[in-house]
């Protein structure tokens, strides 16, 4: 039996990132139920890092992760958010929240609109207004995870796939974790397994949170014109958002929330026709076939808000949960917090600058 002082369950963007951090502070290992990291929801994300996101708590992570992506997991790209009708109002508030996060944000009238984005349909079904943020970032989900494992190796710290979790107990004094091909004793489990953070609770005797995994389609298609120097582009209620895959292809999602179940997300056709159907409304494009369409999970808590600390009933039980769609661009505050909270360490000065303490992220919120 290995002893470990960590034991990072799940290798998507949430528990690398963590990981990375954890090792420096004792021996670390990181454990993946797929063959590869980041294959569910981190890998099918839009990777795209914005404030139009549920509640302040996010928008602040945001804020406090940013600078740790630019090098070199991001690159700077703008966004363009917009309203159809009878979404002024969201555009409103939305502009009022953006304004405290980012400065440059900028209101723009349909015709400026267009000049982004030309394909942009005014009137029935189009567009009546939008915002402009010059300061968005670009993310590469595989570069970010890539960073993260080398961290992780570099500070003494192990990943092992193919390794999902069979056998989860506490001892009196470590928890006992067996997998397929071998056991460990650790005195903290970080239970970062996405979707399916409320089957190893209650693998470990432990009460789950309430997880709610949601499922999100995405489309991808070609184009007539050069969509390179886009924006991202997305509705501030529902709606869609598109972005550039390459110079003649865009990437589309309708921004569903399908009800799931922990699992290898596929897209449903009704899900892929309502991506299609909404960008035609919106926009002059005709999208006469796909290039390729894929699902991934978005998984949230009751309230919709990350948690990161220790079981309240369950000593040495650590929870890094619910970064919903979010989680490419919140996971290095996040990873801060789970260090600081973890070791009991210092609470991270980045995440004071932007209001973020301890408690916004308990377990106790959801009490």
């Amino acid at each position: 039996m290995q002893q470990v002082d960590f034991f990072v369950i799940g290798a998507g963007i949430a528990g690398l990132s963590a990981a990375a951090r954890l090792a420096r502070h004792g021996k670390t290992m990181v454990c993946e139920a797929e063959e590869a990291p980041g294959v569910h929801s981190s890998g099918r994300s839009a990777a795209f890092a914005h404030f139009d996101m549920d509640g302040w708590l996010v928008r602040a992570l945001t804020a406090a992760s940013i600078p740790l992506l630019d090098a070199p997991g991001a690159r700077p790209h703008p966004a363009l958010f917009l309203a159809l009708e009878q979404q002024e109002q969201a555009l409103d508030r939305l502009e009022s929240a953006y304004r405290e996060w980012s400065p440059h944000v900028r209101r723009l009238s349909v015709a400026e609109a267009q000049e982004q984005v030309p394909i942009l349909r005014e009137g029935d079904g189009g567009i009546v207004g939008a915002l402009f943020d010059r300061h968005g970032r670009k993310l590469d989900a595989h570069t970010l995870l890539e960073t993260h494992r080398k961290a992780l190796i570099a500070a003494g710290g192990s990943l092992t796939f193919k390794a999902p979790v069979i056998s989860l107990g506490h001892d009196g004094n470590r928890w006992i974790v067996d997998t397929p091909g071998a056991s460990y004793a650790a005195r903290i489990v970080v239970n970062a397994a996405g979707a399916w953070v409320d089957e190893v609770a209650v693998l470990g005797s432990v009460a789950p949170v309430g997880i709610r995994p949601l499922r999100r389609t995405v489309i991808t298609f070609d184009t007539d014109i050069d969509v390179s120097g886009w924006p991202f582009t997305k509705t501030v209620g529902p709606g869609f958002y598109i972005e550039p895959e390459g110079s003649h292809r865009l990437l589309a999602s309708p921004m569903d929330e399908g009800e799931s179940t922990p699992g290898d997300a596929q897209p449903e056709e009704e899900d892929v026709a309502l991506a299609a159907w909404r960008v035609e409304q919106a926009t002059t494009l005709t999208i006469p076939r796909l290039a390729s369409k894929w699902a991934g999970l978005r998984s949230f808590t009751p309230d919709r808000l990350p948690i990161c600390g220790f079981d309240l009933q369950a000593p040495g039980f650590f929870w890094l949960a619910g970064q919903g769609g979010f989680g490419l661009q919140t996971s290095p505050a996040m990873a801060l917090a789970a260090e600081a909270l973890a070791t009991n360490g210092e609470w991270p000065d980045e995440l004071r600058a932007v209001g973020v303490g301890p408690s916004n992220l308990s377990l106790d919120r959801l009490a």
